[in-house]
């Protein structure tokens, strides 16, 4: 593995990638980028940062140049929820972002690994053990860009020969850095409050299911499909990705066994109810497994002991 530039590297996912790749691969091969400065020491103090706008190709380029990257992992994006209240700069930075980024990979000879999601999947798919390849009609601006990406990615393989890969990522849950605007946000909140409150009020209505991950399966997964054999490699830029499927009951139910007092309750939001029901309820990841290997290390039960273990250690 060469040098490494993460977009996006002060969110939920850049943060702690940017930290497992420096640990992974070495502390100056991994550049964290990001369009402002956050208080996030461990990352822009330790380590290279730079500000990049993923809108100026430019700047890109040059960054690429300077510090001789030959992987990119393109994770600035407008997510679900915040995408829907406005569709237009999620299009705008969703689309743009990444066919700036295939243009640089494309002209330096650079990898790419971007995320797609299962938002990527509309009402009309199959929702339960969606396959990998199936009818894609999101009904979010956020799902559309992210079904077009795909396909851009796959493009730019099959015409420029760009390495390209990807997976479609369900709700990430961490107990590191908060979420950014997705409709499995409540995932997380729910153990925070969990910590803090003794109860939480969800915006999704019980019984939805959505697939979820632990963080540290995310992270696992990058770097997996990133070694991975590309003789192998099948479907590249959109593997199906799953660990668990779950319903905000069944978080309750298993925090409930450490805190036997926790309290649910709902008040659902429409907006959000309705895109979570637009997805599918759990993913077929078998082609992952089959062309690089995956597997999951958490289910509900690991993964809530581990999120209150170091919530409580942090907030209390």
């Amino acid at each position: 593995m060469g040098k490494i530039l993460v977009t996006g590297g002060l969110g939920q996912i850049g943060t702690e990638l940017t930290l497992h790749f420096r640990k992974e691969y070495g502390i100056d091969n991994v550049v964290a980028s990001s369009i402002r400065l956050k208080d996030v020491p461990e990352i822009c103090e330790q380590g290279c940062f730079e500000l990049l706008d993923v809108m100026d190709a430019k700047r890109l380029a040059h960054l690429c140049e300077i510090h001789n990257i030959d992987t990119i992992i393109h994770l600035a994006a407008v997510l679900s929820a915040t995408g829907e209240a406005c569709p237009q700069l999620a299009y705008n930075i969703n689309m743009n972002g990444l066919y700036n980024v295939l243009e640089v990979a494309r002209e330096n000879n650079i990898r790419v690994f971007t995320p797609s999601s299962i938002a990527a999947f509309g009402a009309s798919t199959p929702p339960d053990q969606t396959p990998q390849d199936t009818i894609q009609r999101p009904n979010t601006m956020y799902g559309v860009t992210k079904v077009a990406g795909e396909l851009l990615c796959d493009y730019y393989h099959n015409r420029y020969g760009v390495d390209t890969r990807g997976v479609r990522l369900p709700g990430l849950i961490s107990h590191k850095a908060l979420p950014g605007g997705g409709t499995t946000d409540y995932a997380v909140h729910i153990y925070y409050e969990a910590i803090r409150q003794g109860r939480y009020e969800s915006c999704i209505a019980e019984g939805t299911k959505l697939d979820m991950m632990y963080m540290p399966d995310c992270l696992k997964a990058f770097t997996m499909l990133l070694e991975a054999d590309p003789d192998r490699l099948v479907h590249r830029n959109a593997f199906n990705l799953s660990a668990m499927s779950i319903a905000p009951e069944e978080i309750a139910a298993e925090i409930k066994k450490h805190i036997p007092d926790f309290e649910l309750t709902y008040d659902v939001n429409p907006v959000l109810q309705a895109i979570a029901d637009s997805w599918p309820n759990a993913m077929d990841d078998s082609c992952a497994r089959e062309e690089w290997d995956w597997e999951p290390d958490y289910d509900l039960a690991a993964m809530t002991t581990d999120m209150l273990e170091h919530l409580r250690a942090r907030l209390t």
